[in-house]
């Protein structure tokens, strides 16, 4: 993912931005890097399904246990999980 930076322009209702501004300083960031923060946040936002599957190997309910033999190297990894 690119991470060059542009500046940009956007038109904003004054009370909004006003909002922004005591929301930047209360978190003592720049008023750029909330606004970057809340829009990355927006839009990469896990599904329902990956939030699901993070809960269940967090639980550990439900996981394969692999063979002792399966993480020998990366390549053997590779191996094993093509052959599921």
């Amino acid at each position: 993912m690119d991470m060059t930076r542009r500046q940009t322009t956007v038109r904003l209702p004054e009370y909004l931005l006003a909002d922004l501004h005591a929301e930047a300083r209360r978190r003592g960031m720049s008023m750029s890097r909330l606004i970057e923060s809340f829009a990355m946040e927006r839009m990469y936002r896990p599904t329902e399904e990956t939030l699901a599957a993070l809960e269940e190997c967090r639980s550990g309910e439900g996981l394969e246990e692999l063979p002792p033999d399966a993480l020998e190297s990366f390549e053997n990894f590779k191996d094993y999980v093509q052959g599921l």
